[in-house]
């Protein structure tokens, strides 16, 4: 049996404002079974969102592929693509996206009614929704009357107007007490049936005992915690890109170490450079980010030493 969701060699490339080169995936796969949840983890900055966005066919990847329900996402255009996003996907939003002014009802509704489906026929179905998620004792009321477990379960009954096969949910816990935690937990939970898949980015790990399946897309750094080593670099040898993953902080022993960016049309921009006694490329391993820029040998073999976050700190610590 085809995974109901397939996701092959996944790499969105893109300038930021600063005209750098971001990669935020980066030959990325995964796939998920008909029924499944799953939770996608990792820290800000690893993908999450851009992976979503990606799956909910509103951001184009650079290269890979996409096959949701048996639709290839990425080679969707025009009449095709809005079709895909109106019926073939979900989309249940960190911080709700109600419209404040109409009612809970109204709410659900609005996507039937933008699509061309009657009033008397969109409000019924609304309706169901909102009885499905436990709110049908609220339907006349407004967003700023419901309390923000409330407002995620209108923003669920929305995604399900449609009955796509594809949720997707952006953090959705972020804004929540707990109380109303535990109800969009296991209303998610039970969102994930036979003919629908359910795939959510979240930091919230109350998630991971009720997930068929967890993906990470970065590796956590504690679990990956490197040994001391030396590195020796040849002139010009580079030690890391930006974009790649950041398990290591380094010591130069000798020589000297030039950090820059590279801009997406192939030009660099000069950060420092760097001698002995000197350390570098400890904030991606701080704040579990990819690297941010480069570095490479200057014009002599560079000799380095290269350790773990806490091995660092603890060095850092003796020498004052």
């Amino acid at each position: 049996m085809s995974a109901a969701l397939d996701i092959r060699d996944l790499t969105v490339r893109y300038t930021s404002r600063a005209g750098y080169a971001v990669t935020p995936l980066d030959g990325f796969g995964a796939s998920c079974d008909d029924g499944d949840l799953a939770i996608l983890l990792g820290p800000s900055g690893s993908g999450k969102t851009t992976l979503l966005s990606c799956l909910a066919g509103l951001l184009t990847p650079t290269s890979g592929s996409i096959t949701a329900a048996g639709r290839e996402v990425t080679t969707l255009a025009g009449a095709e693509l809005s079709d895909y996003r109106r019926h073939g996907v979900g989309v249940v939003f960190q911080a709700f996206n109600l419209v404040a002014s109409l009612s809970a009802l109204e709410n659900v509704a609005a996507p039937l009614r933008l699509g061309g489906t009657r009033w008397r026929d969109a409000e019924a179905r609304a309706k169901e929704l909102l009885e499905e998620v436990g709110l049908g004792d609220r339907l006349q009321h407004k967003p700023a009357e419901l309390s923000g477990g409330q407002q995620q379960r209108v923003a669920i009954a929305r995604a399900l107007v449609f009955d796509p096969p594809l949720i997707l949910a952006d953090e959705p816990t972020a804004h929540l007490d707990y109380i109303s935690v535990e109800e969009v937990l296991l209303l998610i939970r039970r969102l994930a049936t036979p003919g629908r898949v359910v795939v959510v980015a979240t930091h919230d790990d109350r998630f991971n005992p009720l997930a068929d399946r967890v993906i990470e897309l970065r590796p956590h750094g504690a679990a990956h915690e490197p040994e001391p080593f030396e590195r020796v670099l040849a002139p010009g040898e580079v030690l890391f890109e930006q974009g790649d993953e950041a398990d290591a902080v380094y010591i130069i022993e000798s020589g000297k170490v030039e950090v820059f960016r590279r801009a997406e049309d192939g030009s660099e921009e000069r950060l420092a450079v760097l001698g002995p006694g000197r350390y570098f490329g400890e904030i991606g391993p701080m704040l579990k980010l990819p690297r941010t820029a480069s570095a490479r040998a200057r014009n002599d073999e560079v000799r380095l030493t290269g350790m773990g976050l806490r091995e660092f700190r603890r060095r850092s610590g003796q020498t004052g």
